[in-house]
């Protein structure tokens, strides 16, 4: 696994296009979490606000999105269009980014993860 000092760092080693999608899904998870943290863990870009919030990474044919399960569960009707797994949403490359939808799904990971922490 390469390590990456930064989201900046990771993002640059894509190829134009993906560096765009890329800086479109950090954008909008900054607008929707404006208090979370950037950071690398697992190798790829991740969002921290109270723990882990949500993930994001490139690869040759998709952008992957990882909002945890709960993430995906909450929104099962808007998402079924894109490939999953558990945890996992994947966007194709040569396909607008569902960026409301992303949006809407990190405020409700912020939320979740406020109530988690309340709750400590």
């Amino acid at each position: 696994m390469k390590t990456y000092q930064d989201i900046d760092q990771y993002i640059s080693t894509f190829p134009q296009n993906v560096q765009a999608l890329l800086q479109q899904i950090r954008h909008t998870i900054k607008h929707a979490a404006p208090n979370a943290e950037e950071a690398i863990k697992y190798g790829i870009p991740t969002f921290v606000l109270h723990g882990n919030l949500v993930h994001f990474g490139g690869y040759k044919n998709h952008i992957g999105f990882y909002p945890a399960p709960m993430g995906i569960a909450a929104f099962k009707e808007e998402t079924t269009q894109y490939e999953a797994g558990k945890g996992t949403l994947q966007f194709k490359l040569d396909k607008p980014l569902p960026l409301d939808l992303i949006k809407r799904i990190v405020e409700f990971r912020v939320e979740t993860n406020l109530q988690k922490q309340k709750r400590k």
